[in-house]
């Protein structure tokens, strides 16, 4: 008999969704996917045989120098002897989860939030206690998940006053806050970056980050630095899950981080103009469908449907995809039980200048179905 939890086991819309991208014709909003352009050129010439060994759980320890470091300046208390390599961030949700999360335990999210933290607290049985960046009320929640810089899907980056609220709220109800930030290198405009988890006192934290934005999604490499007492469980729970990361990768992160550093600037300036002609078509085909902000990082337009065109953005898909074009929906970012707004989320770094015209062109279209349906509706009544 397999187990109980599978039960509660979702597929990945977003990975459903993904599987149609590759047709011919097909324009994507929908995944969080790096411009195929960004990519740097890789040079494996350097690479030695031991790479190709079996290595420390933890990590090489080269890029868990590299990475303590980068993590120091941004003012967190780490070493190298407390980072973990991953195999990308999503392992590091199903290793805190592992850690944190029996049946009905209480579990703080924002809403929205990341869809694909929610499939993983939903298999291991998690009750959810929503909280906005302006009310970070967590009651007695054992763990805090946050997404605070150019937050997925909202793009929202907490101010310092939301930053230090958030850290008070754990403190003081004792909860481990888990900050997810892999996002805060594509930065466009002035914003506060600072962890939420440098602000802790008193209460247990984790934070983690990713190389799939800045180098690319296929090393699948992401890292995570913790509280002193939660690292060791950490390291066992990889072990168990994996041994440890693929060592080509993290010797071709080394060699890139060496070589490039963070990247910011580049891929800031590259993002921005993308980011920029994205809200200049919208401009053109939404602004009486949806209202949105400017995203100052991240890679996502958050589309709040006007009360005309508000509707089960669900529904709209399969009819997006039959006309060349997928985006997410934003229910898929709400927990069971939590009333969820109507929007959608738009990635506007993959796709090109025409096709983003093209295909918002075609979405203004479907959603203004939805408005012109109803004014029929009116008219027959």
């Amino acid at each position: 008999m397999i187990a109980k939890r599978i039960d509660r086991l979702k597929e990945s819309p977003l990975r459903e969704i993904l599987k149609v991208i590759d047709e011919p014709g097909m324009i994507s909003f929908a995944g969080g996917l790096p411009a195929t352009q960004s990519f740097l050129e890789m040079d494996w010439s350097g690479i030695q045989t031991e790479h190709l060994q079996y290595g420390p759980s933890e990590g090489d320890w080269n890029l868990r120098q590299q990475v303590a470091e980068s993590l120091t300046k941004r003012g967190l208390d780490t070493s190298p002897e407390r980072v973990l390599i991953l195999s990308g961030s999503q392992q590091g949700i199903d290793l805190v989860a592992k850690l944190m999360i029996d049946t009905s335990t209480r579990v703080a999210v924002e809403v929205p939030t990341y869809l694909a933290a929610l499939q993983v607290f939903d298999l291991f049985g998690a009750r959810y206690v929503p909280f906005t960046p302006d009310q970070p009320e967590v009651d007695d929640a054992s763990l805090v998940y946050t997404n605070p810089t150019f937050q997925n899907p909202t793009g929202h980056c907490y101010s310092v006053s939301q930053r230090l609220a958030l850290a008070d709220a754990c403190d003081n109800a004792g909860s481990v806050l888990f900050e997810d930030d892999p996002y805060r290198d594509l930065v466009y405009d002035d914003c506060d970056q600072t962890p939420v988890c440098s602000y802790i006192r008193s209460s247990a934290w984790i934070y983690q980050s990713s190389f799939s934005k800045t180098y690319a999604p296929g090393l699948r490499l992401g890292y995570l630095t913790c509280s002193a007492a939660l690292f060791p469980y950490l390291v066992r729970l990889k072990q168990a899950a994996d041994l440890h990361s693929c060592r080509t990768s993290q010797w071709l992160a080394s060699e890139l981080l060496q070589r490039s550093g963070c990247r910011s600037n580049e891929l800031a300036e590259f993002y921005r103009e993308r980011r920029d002609y994205f809200q200049s078509v919208l401009d053109d085909t939404f602004e009486d469908i949806a209202t949105w902000k400017l995203p100052v990082g991240g890679l996502f337009f958050w589309l709040l449907l006007k009360e005309k065109y508000q509707c089960d953005t669900r529904e709209l898909l399969q009819t997006a995809l039959r006309h060349g074009v997928a985006f997410m929906p934003g229910e898929l970012f709400y927990p069971d039980g939590v009333r969820a707004v109507s929007g959608v989320r738009l990635n506007f770094s993959h796709a090109s200048s025409e096709q983003v015209r093209k295909g918002l062109q075609t979405l203004s279209k479907i959603f203004r179905s939805v408005g012109s349906s109803r004014d029929q509706t009116s008219i027959s009544t």
